[in-house]
């Protein structure tokens, strides 16, 4: 052991007792509540009966053995593990046995396409492979090409991989000691990859640090009002896959202070209520369809579901109408704590938006204009012109920020990293203004990501795609509001003279080359597509003149 009683700076901290990091959580409640039940999985996220309900100590025990399996390995500080596939116990363990062994986690989305995974695996170049056996074939090829064997299976919808071992199997007889490895707050815990304005996704790089700000950070809003005598009884419900930053740090939230948190294998509706009802949860996390949804079956079911524990409605992607923010009142209360917030995987959560806090002005403008509300309390938020001046009520900027809970940069790309912290505050691309009580709201896109179903899309990567058909000239691809999705993706394209195409046809070409939520659901056949000065494409004209196409699909 080291005790520096001279430095006071430059100071690391070396010793377990005053670190921090991810993994720690975990152990420090086990000297408090060691019984107390962490994590519950809903049925078919779960691998083994075992591990459907765990208690700190169960999955303390279980990640230290997953971490000290790893280290047996050979993998050492920094070396890269690949997570492929969707919610269950055992993934949440291997994603704790991470961190606590100071490897660096690499989620990857299921759902993209394969290209794409190829684009990943070869940047970060991973030293071992956990899959989920329901989701491995999408990526079998995409591994075997790159020589990325499988170490881990979690054998959910199928058998083990040949050549790896179940999870159960993997830790089987290995110590439940903390590992004995150095981890700095500092140091990157994961390496989330995210779509941006480029082609391909950026890896975004983030620390234990970020990992405790975020949870903390949560935790904090999520359970106030929540109507629990003390935080242990925050009780959480994550429907969202764990590879995306904000269903991790829901997770996390309740683990950071001694509360419970449920999973599920993927959002349902009918999931979602019935856990409220078996599991008293205090708070759940979805986007505006969900709780459209649950509002629905609450009313069609009278009787059916409790109403007693949920408290607190964070909500993302988009807002909640007025209308379904008066419904979920009449299920759960006229004290329900719903809240608007905004946040991306580089920052996630800057900003929230209670709506009983300015409702009037949210019921009034809702949901014509998504107000986000005021910075979080971990946040520095603000508007900004392109000469790094606040903007005055009023006038659109770019909402930028500061915090510890930021990502430490995009993995192997400095110039960009560079980009996104001009003046020395990270540019998330979102267009927004104040209004005259000083409330943020979000006008439009800066950077033309659509955000669809909770994914990123993006649309020079499905633009790519288009202008590979023989047939297409040029295409813009821009989001659409839709009540489901909140964006939905279209396309505009021109047609090279003396061709012609369908819209089947297109879609077709891009489904066989894209992801699903990639695919464009609609394509629209233009002349000529609004230029600006240059070779610019105009897209909030076509934005603004497609708005109103899925106005009425569910």
């Amino acid at each position: 052991m080291k005790f520096d009683v001279t430095s006071l700076f430059n100071r690391r901290a070396d010793n377990r007792w005053d670190r921090i990091a991810l993994g720690d959580a975990l152990e420090r409640m086990t000297w408090s509540c060691p019984d107390k039940e962490a994590l519950i999985s809903w049925e078919g996220a779960y691998a083994d009966k075992e591990n459907e309900r765990l208690t700190y100590k169960q999955c303390n025990d279980k990640a230290n053995q997953f971490a000290n399996a790893l280290l047996e390995k050979g993998l050492k500080r920094g070396d890269r593990v690949i997570c492929f596939g969707l919610n269950s116990a055992e993934h949440f363990l291997a994603q704790a046995g991470i961190a606590k062994a100071g490897l660096v986690l690499v989620p990857i989305n299921v759902m993209i396409a394969p290209d794409v995974i190829d684009y990943i695996v070869k940047q970060v170049e991973p030293s071992f492979l956990v899959v989920d056996a329901q989701l491995y074939p999408r990526a079998e090829k995409v591994f075997k090409d790159n020589k990325v064997n499988v170490g881990v299976t979690i054998p959910i919808g199928g058998g083990v991989v040949p050549g790896s071992l179940s999870f159960k199997d993997f830790i089987n007889g290995k110590s439940t000691k903390e590992p004995d490895v150095t981890i700095h707050g500092d140091d990157i815990f994961q390496i989330m990859y995210t779509s941006g304005t480029t082609a391909w996704p950026r890896g975004v790089m983030l620390s234990h640090i970020y990992m405790y700000w975020v949870s903390i950070g949560h935790a904090m809003t999520m359970s106030r009002g929540a109507g629990v005598l003390t935080e242990l009884d925050y009780k959480t419900g994550n429907y969202y896959p764990i590879f995306h930053i904000a269903a991790q740090g829901m997770v996390w939230s309740a683990l950071m202070i001694g509360g419970s948190s449920l999973m599920s294998r993927l959002p349902d509706a009918k999931v979602i209520c019935e856990s409220i009802t078996r599991e008293k949860l205090t708070t759940v996390f979805g986007g505006p369809i969900d709780y459209t949804r649950i509002a629905d079956l609450y009313e069609q079911n009278p009787g059916k579901y409790d109403t007693s524990s949920l408290r607190v409605c964070p909500c993302g992607w988009g807002p909640i109408p007025p209308s379904v923010d008066k419904r979920l009142r009449n299920i759960f209360g006229k004290d329900l704590v719903i809240l608007s917030y905004d946040g991306q995987t580089e920052c996630v959560y800057d900003t929230r938006g209670w709506h009983h806090k300015f409702y009037d002005t949210y019921e009034k403008h809702s949901p014509s204009l998504n107000y986000l509300g005021i910075s979080h309390a971990f946040y520095a938020t603000r508007i900004m012109d392109e000469k790094g001046n606040t903007c005055p009520p009023g006038v659109s900027g770019e909402k930028v920020m500061q915090s510890p809970g930021m990502m430490s940069g995009y993995y192997k790309n400095e110039e960009e990293t560079k980009n996104v912290f001009k003046y020395g505050w990270f540019h998330g691309g979102d267009a927004c203004q104040y209004d005259k009580d000083g409330l943020l709201i979000i006008v439009d896109r800066f950077k033309d990501v659509i955000k669809s179903g909770g994914e990123n899309v993006s649309s020079m990567r499905v633009e790519n795609t288009l202008a590979t058909h023989p047939k297409v000239e040029m295409a813009a691809v821009f989001g659409v509001p839709h009540k489901r999705w909140g964006e939905s993706v279209v396309a505009a394209t021109v047609i090279k003279k003396g061709e012609n195409s369908t819209e089947k046809e297109l879609i077709d070409y891009c489904r066989s080359k894209l992801a699903g939520f990639e695919t464009p659901k609609k394509v629209v056949f233009v002349d000529q597509l609004p230029i600006s000065v240059g070779t610019k494409i105009k897209k909030y004209d076509l934005r603004d003149k497609y708005k109103d196409m899925f106005k009425d699909e569910e």
